[in-house]
């Protein structure tokens, strides 16, 4: 299994959560520049488009990128507090199919207060009739970064659906 993963803002993968997907897999995560790249979504489908990738993760702004890039790669994604609805630096969203052939599994935690939950969810309801299949998991415990017992739960329960 080839896992992309997609850091956030100004963010990278740290190690233990490396760990957490290098069991499941071998882990891709390339560091990207959000504030200088406003193509950041298109600059990772050149990046990843001819390799052999089975999944796409990403958190935040990587959320926000792997969401979109899992469409235009046609790959199943697990997405955490995806920066959907806005974002606090400019990034253009190219022209994607409407689904992935596969779900994204959104997780969004209740108390995020960087990305707002409900910005997301009526940024999801304004595409209902997109075809795109969504495993949605609100977590009441979840706050905007994701502790590691967190994302270890959603990545074993995201792989195990495939």
């Amino acid at each position: 299994m080839n896992i992309l993963y997609i850091h956030g803002l100004n963010g990278s993968l740290i190690p233990e959560k490396r760990e957490i997907l290098e069991r499941h897999g071998t882990v891709e995560a390339p560091s990207i520049d959000y504030e200088n790249n406003p193509d950041s979504i298109l600059w990772l489908y050149n990046q990843y488009k001819d390799t052999k990738t089975d999944v796409v993760m990403g958190s935040s702004m990587g959320g926000f990128a792997g969401y979109y890039l899992s469409k235009l790669l046609q790959l199943p994604a697990l997405v955490f507090n995806p920066a959907l609805a806005e974002r606090s630096v400019v990034q253009n969203v190219p022209d994607t199919p409407e689904t992935n052939n596969g779900k994204i599994h959104i997780v969004l935690g209740s108390k995020d207060r960087v990305v707002d939950p409900k910005d997301t969810l009526h940024f999801l309801g304004d595409l209902l009739m997109q075809k795109q299949d969504y495993n949605i998991s609100i977590r009441h415990d979840l706050e905007h970064r994701i502790p590691l017992d967190v994302f270890e739960e959603e990545v074993v329960r995201f792989m195990s659906s495939l």
